[in-house]
């Protein structure tokens, strides 16, 4: 009797503090000065630059690896003549 008395009290002491700490609100966070909100958008253009590179960049070797494998030839320029006789 007295173990489920304790077994009890705990279980009870445990669902009472995880519902407390399910309700507690934490404190707001402190605002943004300029500086880190130039420093955050800053970091953002030079993401974004750096994805779009990098997108242009797999899209060339997409491009480049479809040729290959389908046998597509780049069209070549006839070599220019240099005698000046038309034909």
């Amino acid at each position: 009797m007295k173990k489920l008395a304790i077994v009890v009290t705990l279980a009870a002491g445990l669902g009472i503090g995880s519902f407390a700490g399910v309700q507690a609100k934490l404190p707001p966070a402190p605002p943004k000065s300029d500086a880190d909100k130039a420093v955050e958008t800053e970091k953002a253009a030079a993401s974004k630059a750096k994805e779009a590179e990098l997108n242009n960049k797999y899209m060339d070797k997409a491009v480049a690896n479809y040729k290959k494998n389908k046998g597509i030839a780049d069209p070549k320029t006839s070599p220019a003549t240099t005698s000046g006789k038309k034909k």
